[in-house]
């Protein structure tokens, strides 16, 4: 290993341990340290800090770990499957009828990437824009289609909006980042080359009670970015904030949870300036 990637591997593990260390507190666990968290490549493998305070099914021949409440019910691949095929159909026949060329812009995700009208326009500097969002889905979901969501276009850099759903349904802050570690690492196995940017989860007035385990999460994936050259974190949340530090209810639509068009002009502001050519 040279020296470079030694650095990078020490930077993400500080940040990681530090991030991760009010939410081992909160349950009860200890903190993360930087030992234990650089033993691994951030996005590359498993990171161990992220497992102690995830409790996802257990390696086989692992003892069951006791789960925290709330939870959400365990990933059923047959209702996913049933769930989106039509919109998994919609995506291959947009492929049939015009196959994206490869190193353009992904754009991926949940409602906030599905409703975005106009998005390939949005970023017309760009050669390639390609749109696949699918409402209501979680980061769960694009982690299970990743292989027909992302891994056919080749792109040169993956803009991932998702995980709200997630917390919605009771996953915890850590969940989501591990669901985040796992899509990282299916992207860059088969194509190491590839950016992935995260755009951080939005303050939606109609979820304003979820605020604390949107902004843990955001804390906790941004950690996790940092060190790691292929990755990116895109922070949409502080300028979605009015001047008390609440959702601007002018940036959303009358649901309260799905952006308008001032909304998005604030998105596009802030992703394209990120956007690598």
């Amino acid at each position: 290993m040279n020296d470079r990637s030694a650095m990078f591997r020490r930077l993400a593990a500080c940040a990681l341990g530090a991030a991760l260390a009010p939410l081992a507190s909160a349950q009860g666990a200890a903190p993360a340290s930087p030992a234990s968290t650089g033993a691994t490549p951030a996005g590359l493998a498993t990171t161990s800090a992220v497992e102690r305070l995830v409790n996802l099914p257990p390696p086989v021949g692992a003892a069951p770990a006791a789960r925290p409440t709330p939870n959400p019910a365990p990933f059923d691949m047959a209702a996913a499957e049933l769930r989106w095929r039509s919109s998994l159909q919609a995506f291959a026949e947009q492929d049939r009828l015009a196959r994206p060329p490869p190193g353009g812009v992904l754009f991926v995700g949940s409602s906030s990437i599905r409703l975005w009208d106009k998005l390939e326009a949005a970023f017309q500097q760009q050669p390639v824009v390609i749109k696949r969002g699918f409402g209501g889905s979680r980061l769960a979901d694009c982690v299970a289609f990743v292989d027909r969501l992302v891994l056919p276009y080749q792109a040169r850099q993956v803009v991932l909006y998702a995980g709200e759903n997630d917390l919605d349904e009771g996953a915890t802050p850590a969940e989501v980042l591990l669901r985040y570690e796992r899509f990282v690492q299916q992207v860059l196995q088969a194509a190491p080359n590839t950016r992935i940017a995260f755009v951080s989860i939005k303050p939606s007035p109609a979820r304003e009670a979820l605020l604390p385990a949107i902004q843990t999460t955001n804390r906790l994936v941004k950690a996790y970015t940092e060190g790691h050259p292929q990755l990116d974190f895109i922070d949409v949340y502080g300028a979605m904030l009015d001047e008390a530090g609440r959702p601007r209810p002018d940036l959303f639509g009358a649901d309260r949870l799905h952006l308008n068009a001032t909304g998005y002009g604030i998105w596009r502001e802030l992703i394209a300036a990120r956007l690598k050519l």
